[in-house]
């Protein structure tokens, strides 16, 4: 039989479910995506620079690593300092431009992209607290 992780030991019948965190998951599928342009679009220049160009492996070796560099980030969105490495992420995106021109509009959709996680997923996550919290509020006042 499969280990039960903490949350499943810990349940009990009636027990409201602590909301998730959507900033977190918009965060993360917006950094997953980027991994999967990132990559792609070192692929691309891969191909477009031909068999002659000196640098061409390296391009595929540092996007490959910024792509990696994406999901990485993805794990560590809960620490303070997460975010802030989101924005770090979003700006070496910007900068991918120089290699493919077409990265510096899509560097900017998902900068736009993880703006709008950022803010409007937080937004979303203090009503969340706001409804458990008031959930937690009317189950006390019924059984008291």
């Amino acid at each position: 039989m499969a280990r039960m992780t903490k949350a499943q030991r810990e349940w009990r019948p009636n027990q409201i479910k602590k909301p998730r965190s959507i900033k977190m998951m918009f965060a993360s599928t917006v950094l997953t995506m980027e991994a999967f342009v990132v990559f792609f679009g070192a692929l691309t220049v891969f191909g477009l620079w031909g068999p002659e160009h000196p640098n061409r492996l390296w391009v595929l070796i540092g996007g490959s690593v910024l792509a990696v560099l994406f999901i990485l980030c993805c794990a560590v969105l809960r620490k303070p300092w997460g975010v802030a490495a989101g924005w770090v992420l979003q700006v070496w995106m910007m900068l991918t431009g120089f290699f493919l021109p077409a990265m510096f509009v899509l560097g900017a959709l998902f900068v736009l992209l993880w703006w709008y996680a950022v803010t409007k997923g937080a937004a979303m996550d203090r009503e969340n607290a706001e409804r458990y919290q008031a959930e937690l509020d009317h189950r006390a006042a019924q059984e008291g």
